[in-house]
């Protein structure tokens, strides 16, 4: 179980219709206004350039993403420091929202099942964050990302997976698939766990993953009107393959480390 405090409570009807008034807006101004903005800060031309330690295109990607996660009510505090250069980020996965939390700290190219390619506004950004898509359940389709994964890693570029290999209810983590992290085995690059939990101590990972059956839209929608909620994003310690035996080991300690963060 990832927490033992009181679940988080669910929003009260009056308090859900105030705040659809007053984020619905905003949003708008989000996606109309500033992601064309966004869009012209990844022009080749000049996305490359320097700002404040990174390029112009992760510079945007990022603030883009954290001004998304606060208009949804999330106040982001992070622990731990993201590692620069070739590295495989892992962490759980609640929801959608995993993915602008960690682009919120660190532009980084996720690997992502197919189907985020037709989510509105959230999958047409992800097709320009460098996401690499993957058709679940097909062999062919998981060679591809693991080549795509391996060649951005020998490039020096960072890669992010969700080691579970799908959304979860939010109680717990998930058994992680160690065949995933063959690419940072072969590229001998770090892989840093990131534990991600929303509400005070996890208490709110149910209300933020998808429901039975709930689809993108309906999740969007329902997250939208939430109360403002805490969100921590913690970089931890990370491994390096040549100090553990395979990827079995890598695995397994990722997920204790993420698994201890949850707990603590």
């Amino acid at each position: 179980m990832i927490s033992t405090s009181t679940p988080a409570p669910a929003a009260s009807g009056a308090g859900r219709a105030f705040r659809y008034l007053l984020r619905t807006p905003l949003l708008l101004v989000h996606v109309f206004v500033m992601l064309p903005l966004l869009l012209l800060m990844m022009v080749p031309l000049w996305a490359g350039l320097p700002v404040a330690g990174r390029t112009l295109k992760q510079f945007s990607v990022e603030h883009w993403s954290a001004a998304l996660m606060r208009i949804f009510g999330f106040r982001l505090r992070r622990s731990g420091t993201p590692l620069k250069g070739a590295v495989m980020f892992v962490s759980n996965h609640v929801s959608w929202v995993d993915i602008e939390m960690v682009h919120s700290q660190r532009m980084v190219g996720f690997v992502a099942k197919q189907e985020i390619r037709s989510w509105p506004v959230v999958g047409w950004l992800a097709e320009r964050g460098e996401t690499i898509f993957h058709q679940r359940g097909s062999t062919e389709s998981l060679g591809g990302v693991m080549d795509a994964m391996l060649e951005r890693l020998q490039q020096g570029r960072p890669v992010a997976v969700f080691p579970e290999g799908r959304t979860r209810d939010g109680a717990e983590v998930g058994p992680f698939h160690a065949r995933i992290f063959q690419p940072a085995v072969e590229a001998v690059v770090p892989v840093q766990p990131v534990a991600l939990r929303y509400g005070d101590h996890g208490n709110a990972q149910s209300i933020v993953a998808f429901g039975p059956r709930e689809s993108f839209f309906t999740n969007f929608l329902r997250l939208l009107g939430e109360p403002a909620r805490v969100a921590d994003v913690c970089f931890l310690e990370p491994i390096y393959p040549d100090q553990v035996q395979g990827r079995r080991q890598i695995a397994d300690t990722a997920r204790a480390r993420i698994v201890a963060a949850m707990e603590a």
